[in-house]
């Protein structure tokens, strides 16, 4: 990945936070439910901001229990969350401008790995599962991933098992250059990796992509490092990247790099950590709840969100690339971030319910 053009953080931000600000500005103008919070919250028309710290986010958490909506073009899609916490689903709705303007997105961010030419793609996961899930971030991420990709086959069959003849087939094809496998994070591990071990598959021409699952590896006690060095040691495979991402900011994805020193954020994205007992920006090296700013969403306002995800900020300008670098903890124990922007976090659920309450289910008129 050539970042020798990326800008350092201080040219990124100062981009970034005008086609931010704009954002707010059109969601507070398109979803009557969002203009709500915002004047509940104090940041109404005539606020102006001077740092991306200082913009109103969201609780991720509102997509769970409010339709928050700023299209009144047809929806083509709806997708969903995974629903890890058992709390429910958010569901976005795209409409077709929204779901094109994910897709360049992410296949933008995809092609800075892969490069502009389409590779072989092997994908970790099976043809049904996609099928059945393809409004879902799992389904969704998987068909966006396929747009960099070629030749794709699937290494699972419907019982989630690895095909061994499948994987076998495509490696004596495409195995002797450069290709692409992708999968979700546990299944890479359970299942091909198991398989990659057992047989001494040589994957040193591999780019592998992965994403999520890190709650199941930890429960194995596997390590993002172990999954990289054993990966590495027993098949060769020394191009490996997650990534971080999530249904309510489609087409926005943290890419790790190629050394595993972090995450860091595309051109048009940012992270903030901030302090769950203050809400103020956390120093580099201090856990805290992670916020997501995406200059992607225009559908809906998920621009600027509070995640119910622990991270920390590792470094700034000071990794293998330029900009932010972060890491992902795992989810909050209690996942109910609460607060917004400088309202005090004891306040913020009254805020929000009686803004959301006002016109019922907070959907557009």
């Amino acid at each position: 990945m050539n970042h020798a053009l990326q800008p350092n953080q201080a040219v990124h931000e100062a981009a970034l936070l005008p086609r931010l600000i704009g954002l707010v500005d059109h969601h507070r103008s398109a979803c009557p439910a969002y203009a709500r919070v915002l004047d509940a919250i104090g940041h109404g028309p005539a606020r102006r901001y001077s740092q991306l710290e200082e913009l109103p986010w969201l609780p991720v958490r509102l997509f769970k229990e409010h339709p928050l909506i700023s299209t009144r073009s047809e929806p083509v899609a709806e997708l969903t969350s995974s629903g890890t916490t058992g709390t429910g689903f958010s569901r976005i709705a795209l409409d077709r401008d929204a779901a094109d303007r994910q897709r360049l997105l992410l296949t933008a961010t995809l092609e800075k790995l892969t490069g502009p030419r389409r590779l072989p793609l092997l994908i970790i996961d099976s043809p049904s599962a996609v099928r059945e899930e393809r409004s879902s971030i799992r389904g969704a991420t998987v068909l966006g991933v396929m747009n960099v990709g070629r030749e794709h086959i699937f290494a699972l069959n419907s019982e989630q098992r690895i095909d061994a003849d499948a994987v076998e087939r495509f490696l004596q094809r495409h195995g002797h250059a450069t290709f692409l496998v992708f999968g979700f994070t546990s299944l890479v591990w359970t299942q091909f990796f198991a398989l990659a071990q057992v047989r001494a598959f040589d994957l040193s021409h591999a780019l592998l992509l992965h994403t999520g699952g890190w709650k199941k590896l930890a429960d194995k006690a596997v390590s993002p490092q172990e999954f990289r060095t054993r990966f590495r040691d027993a098949t060769g495979l020394f191009r490996c990247h997650n990534f971080y991402g999530m249904v309510e900011q489609g087409g926005t994805i943290h890419v790790e790099s190629a050394s595993g020193d972090g995450l860091y954020c595309p051109d048009f994205a940012d992270v903030i950590v901030r302090d769950p007992h203050t809400w103020e920006e956390a120093a580099i090296g201090t856990p805290g709840v992670i916020e997501v700013l995406s200059a992607a969403p225009r559908a809906h306002p998920g621009h600027v969100l509070l995640t119910e995800d622990r991270g920390v900020i590792l470094g700034i300008d000071d990794g293998e690339w330029p900009g932010k670098r972060f890491a992902v903890l795992g989810r909050l124990a209690r996942a109910e971030p609460r607060g917004c922007a400088d309202t005090r976090p004891e306040t913020l659920p009254e805020a929000l319910t009686a803004a959301l309450s006002e016109r019922g289910d907070g959907a557009q008129p």
